[in-house]
C-alpha cells in the first residue's frame, strides 16, 4: 500500500522521461486491474503543507476519462486542467506554466480521447450559446484532417483523425504561445507530449 504522497525531494529526482514512463506504467495497471492501493487519509495529511506534482495533464471534461484514475495516480501526484475538447487558452497556459515553472512538474501532457463529444460537435459545426466559441478552438483540427468520406461525426475515422490532430495542434500552440514552457522544454527541464485515451479499452496511446 502507498501511504505517502510525493515530496519535494522525490520530485527533484525525477526526469521528464521517468515521469512519462511512470504514467504509462500506471495506465497499464489501470487496464490490467492492478492499481496500487493507497492510504488517502495519509496522503491528505502529507499534502496539507504543500504539493509537488510530477506532471500537468490537459484533458477533456468527459466523465469517462478520470485522469488520475486512468494513470493510477494518488493525491498530490499530478495537476489536471480540463476543458471540453482539451485545447489550450490563456488560462490553461498560465496553469501549465505555474505547474512547471513554479511548482516543479516535469511533464506536460495533452490528452485527447476516443469519440470526443466536443470534437464531434466541431465536426458538425454546432452553433449553441457559448459552445460556439468553445468549438472554434477545435476547428483548426477539423480543417487539417483529410478524409475520403463524410466530414462529420457520422464518420468515425474522420472523428478519430480530428481527435489526434487536435492534440498535435494544441501542443504546437502551447510551444508557440508559451515562451516559458518552450524555454523549459528546449533546456530539457520538461517534455511536452500528447496522447489519446480509448474509452473502449482504457489504454492511453502516445502520439
Amino acid at each position: 500500500m502507498i501511504t505517502s504522497a510525493i515530496n519535494k525531494e522525490t520530485q527533484d529526482g525525477l526526469t521528464p522521461d521517468s515521469v512519462l514512463k511512470d504514467l504509462i506504467q500506471g495506465n497499464e495497471r489501470f487496464i490490467n486491474k492492478e492499481m496500487h492501493q493507497r492510504d488517502f487519509s495519509a496522503q491528505i495529511k502529507d499534502t496539507t503543507g504543500g504539493q509537488w506534482p510530477k506532471a500537468v495533464i490537459l484533458g477533456c471534461i468527459d466523465s469517462r476519462v478520470p485522469v488520475e484514475m486512468v494513470f493510477d495516480q494518488g493525491l498530490g501526484d499530478i495537476f489536471v486542467s480540463r476543458v471540453a475538447g482539451n485545447f489550450e487558452n490563456t488560462d490553461m497556459l498560465g496553469s501549465m506554466e505555474y505547474s512547471c515553472k513554479v511548482a516543479g512538474s516535469k511533464l506536460v501532457m495533452v490528452l485527447g480521447h476516443e469519440a470526443c463529444g466536443a470534437v464531434k460537435a466541431a465536426c458538425d459545426d454546432v452553433k449553441l450559446g457559448n459552445i460556439t466559441h468553445l468549438l472554434s478552438n477545435i476547428k483548426p483540427a477539423v480543417e487539417a484532417t483529410k478524409t475520403d468520406g463524410e466530414r462529420n461525426s457520422k464518420n468515425d475515422a474522420f472523428v478519430a483523425g480530428v481527435v489526434e490532430n487536435n492534440v498535435k495542434l494544441t501542443i504546437d500552440r502551447i510551444r508557440e504561445k508559451s515562451e516559458v514552457l518552450k524555454e523549459m522544454e528546449d533546456a530539457g527541464e520538461i517534455k511536452i507530449v500528447g496522447g489519446v485515451y480509448s474509452i473502449t479499452s482504457g489504454k492511453v496511446t502516445l502520439i
